[in-house]
């Protein structure tokens, strides 16, 4: 079945609250009291009600074959429950759920329990329920049910808001009072927002593991840490090492893709994802992605790196696809003629060339380029990662305007005119046949 935007609003509301109930009585069972899990203050789990929608945008398709339906979700909930995981992790120095106790885990954040439960929650909420519920959501009329979603969204927004406001607080009051003496910060505490304080207090009850005193002890741990050591640029897996990899992905990405088909075709053809440079953005974002999910395990047998990067790489690809072809209307690669392909989208031979790249990649390639970013003075790599980022945004914008444009045109049986000095750009500066050039593989979805 095909969903609409209402159909997947709706989805995402309906699962959250019931991922939310899920887990108060989860929680009641084992406290034997009421505690509201949601990371917001209305009855919502959020995260399930993502999974839901990644379910719904990514995987229709997939419906008629169970296996790698299940598999699909199996993959795509563990990555987001993993990626929630880490994040919360970094904003609150501790796991807010830990499944380091249970078998075959993965650093405490996701474990094959729950892994096998998302994939069976996929085949029965794609097969059984979401026919089922969006039926029933059709037959809201419309102006009920875009009113009804506007204002649960604009709720949502502000809960989020004074939640996230709430946690920035937290830190900053953590940094601030480990700072102070014990009796000073008696008194900074009474000082506090009220309304902040009972969001705080919510999570500590609804997440033990979060302790603002342990947070404070963090912060001054941290403090003195960092006075200790000589500073370096992008030091571990930080955001400026993930920029510069990004960058250095998607130009290599590029070349060797441009490499392979010259190799393998006798032509030399623009692999750019992008009007202005060499940069493949599948590339780029698989090298941070690739680093920042498997940094941790770097030191992990081959083995298990290639399986995880086989496994990574393989959704990863599949929902490049789908996205580009759901927001372009284009479709950049066609793996149909391959064998042991899934919708033309991905191929088992490719799936174990990106398990053979992370492999090189974590082992080869990561450590020489590490250590080569973090030799760049500490001032000069953050001005020169703040000037690409702001580079590969306008850059991004522009292709996605020519791209629009040139889909339009293609779309129309007479060449249209142009309708404002937006679209006069566009025809002069990016014609047939510089985009052709740019994306020579490009296919219009029909």
């Amino acid at each position: 079945m095909t969903y609409t935007l209402s159909d997947i609003t709706w989805l995402f509301f309906l699962y959250s609250f019931a991922g939310w109930c899920i887990e108060v009585c989860y929680a009641a069972i084992r406290r034997r009291r009421f505690v509201n899990r949601g990371f917001v203050n209305s009855p919502l789990c959020p995260i399930y009600g993502f999974g839901s929608t990644l379910f719904a945008v990514f995987l229709p398709e997939l419906t008629s074959r169970p296996f790698f339906l299940f598999l699909g979700g199996m993959l795509m909930a563990t990555m987001l429950e993993y990626s929630t995981g880490m994040l919360m992790e970094k904003i609150f120095r501790k796991k807010l759920w830990d499944y380091s106790h249970i078998k075959y885990n993965l650093g405490g954040y996701v474990c094959a329990r729950y892994a096998l439960l998302w994939g069976a929650l996929a085949l029965l909420t794609m097969l059984a329920a979401n026919p089922l519920l969006c039926g029933l959501f059709r037959m809201v009329p419309g102006p009920i049910a875009l009113a009804v979603q506007w204002t649960a969204s604009i709720l949502l927004l502000l809960d989020f808001v004074t939640t996230a406001m709430a946690v920035l607080d937290m830190k900053i009051t953590a940094r601030r009072l480990s700072q102070l003496s014990a009796g000073m910060r008696h008194t900074s505490r009474l000082l506090e927002n009220k309304l902040t304080v009972s969001v705080q207090k919510r999570m500590q009850k609804s997440f033990p593991s979060i302790d603002k005193d342990e947070l404070i002890a963090d912060m001054k741990a941290r403090s003195e840490k960092s006075k200790a050591e000589t500073r370096v640029f992008a030091e571990g897996c930080s955001f400026y090492k993930l920029v510069s990899l990004f960058f250095i992905g998607a130009f290599l990405g590029d070349i060797t893709e441009t490499i392979f088909c010259l190799v393998t075709m006798g032509k030399l053809m623009s692999r750019s994802s992008v009007v202005y440079g060499p940069f493949s953005i599948v590339w780029g974002l698989g090298c941070a992605l690739l680093t920042l999910f498997l940094y941790r395990y770097r030191n992990k047998s081959d083995g298990y790196i290639f399986m995880a990067g086989t496994l990574l790489g393989g959704v990863y690809e599949y929902v490049c696809s789908v996205f580009t072809e759901l927001v372009f209307g284009t479709v950049f690669w066609d793996y149909s003629d391959f064998a042991f392909n899934l919708g033309g989208r991905i191929n088992l031979l490719y799936c174990f060339f990106w398990g053979i790249a992370a492999v090189v990649w974590l082992k080869l390639i990561y450590p020489l380029l590490s250590r080569l970013i973090e030799k760049l003075p500490l001032r000069t790599g953050k001005i020169l990662c703040n000037f690409l980022i702001l580079f590969m945004i306008f850059n991004m914008i522009v292709s996605s305007l020519a791209l629009a444009r040139y889909t339009e045109r293609q779309n129309s049986p007479e060449r249209p005119e142009a309708q404002n000095p937006l679209e006069e750009l566009l025809d002069s500066r990016f014609t047939d046949e510089r985009m052709e050039r740019i994306y020579p593989n490009a296919k219009l979805v029909e």
